[in-house]
């Protein structure tokens, strides 16, 4: 890993409500979704993007937390 072609900045997703979900999708071609996780109200997950990970897909109320600054879903 010497020549990491990504960012790999942590993303922190708080859970507003019960169930949220958040998907890990891949990089290349065609993307997929390669893993999932299921958060509820005030459950954290702190996430990375790697070599695998090129896009993070939340469903359900969340807040999202980067170096960028804060984002809630509706």
């Amino acid at each position: 890993m010497d020549n990491i072609k990504y960012d790999p900045d942590y993303v922190v997703v708080k859970a507003m409500e019960n169930g949220v979900t958040i998907m890990g999708l891949t990089r290349g071609r065609d993307t997929k979704s390669h893993h999932s996780e299921k958060i509820d109200k005030g459950e954290v997950l702190i996430a990375q993007f790697t070599e695998t990970t090129s896009a993070i897909k939340i469903r359900g109320k969340a807040k999202i937390m980067t170096k960028h600054g804060e984002v809630e879903t509706d």
